[in-house]
């Protein structure tokens, strides 16, 4: 495995701006965590009057780790983006925790994303949902990523737009938006003269991927916005395939939950993140 000196460069830039932002926080002699959040946390609501001194340490801890989280660092993306919707008032707890992502980001500060261009591994996409999740507005959360040459290259990690009365429905439009990133990627690439096969996109849900393979209006989806049967389009014109994997086996449930250790490490393992070898 051969790292750039390109990609040196960036790795060494994001771990010094790690280090600034640990920095920052106060953090330098922190203990450690094993995980971004505790395993089933949810932050929920604040309703005390806002604190602008606590507003302001906390989109300052919080914004710094956007930054780290869009370039380089896909498994902190759940934890930044669910404690990022408490910005504009946020309580002691939100800060807290958004502190315990730096903990999390001391244990791992050399990790970066590493690609294996000999590999030989194309373009995947996986997705995941979790139904419901947040108990106040009942949004699922959205997770995708594509990968490519053993790397993830696009993630993302947010809350759907609409409520979703089915577990289905709510991995129907997570599946959609995947198929939207797939296909501008794919646009992308064949604007560089890169001939591409159907790109496989990775669901746990059977009845998903039945409703975006047969563009009949069934009771339960007639509802749905129209932007997301867009799927059916492209897996009718052969742009995506479509392919069931094993809901125990989904990596991208670390993007729609806070998950225990032993099942975090093991899919945190599949996303190209690593200790870089050699003088890095």
């Amino acid at each position: 495995m051969r790292i750039t000196h390109k990609g040196r460069a960036i790795h060494l830039d994001q771990c010094a701006y790690l280090q600034k932002v640990i920095e920052r926080c106060g953090m330098l002699n922190a203990k450690s965590a094993s995980t971004p959040l505790p395993a089933g946390y949810y932050a929920t609501k604040n309703t005390e009057p806002v604190d602008a001194d606590l507003r302001s340490r906390f989109q300052t801890v919080i914004g710094s780790l956007l930054y780290l989280m869009l370039g380089t660092r896909p498994d902190i993306a759940f934890a930044v983006t669910h404690l990022s919707r408490h910005a504009a008032n946020p309580s002691q707890d939100h800060l807290n925790k958004a502190l315990y992502i730096c903990r999390y980001l001391i244990g791992m500060s050399t990790y970066s994303l590493v690609y294996n261009g000999g590999s030989g591994a194309g373009l995947i996409a996986c997705m995941d949902s979790d139904w419901g999740s947040d108990p106040t507005s009942r949004l699922s959360q959205t997770g995708f990523y594509l990968k490519l040459a053993d790397g993830l290259i696009s993630w993302t990690s947010r809350a759907q737009k609409t409520i979703a009365y089915l577990s289905t429905e709510a991995e129907y439009m997570a599946l959609s938006d995947c198929a939207r990133q797939v296909t501008w990627i794919r646009s992308l690439l064949s604007e560089l003269s890169y001939k591409l096969k159907a790109i496989l996109i990775c669901s746990d849900n059977q009845g998903s991927i039945f409703m975006a393979s047969n563009p009949v209006m069934e009771p339960c989806s007639k509802h749905i916005d129209i932007r997301y049967h867009r799927i059916r389009e492209s897996v009718t014109k052969g742009n995506v395939e479509l392919f069931f994997i094993d809901g125990a086996e989904n990596p991208t449930d670390l993007l729609t939950k806070n998950l225990p250790h032993k099942k975090f490490v093991k899919f945190r393992a599949q996303l190209g993140l690593q200790f870089p070898s050699g003088s890095i």
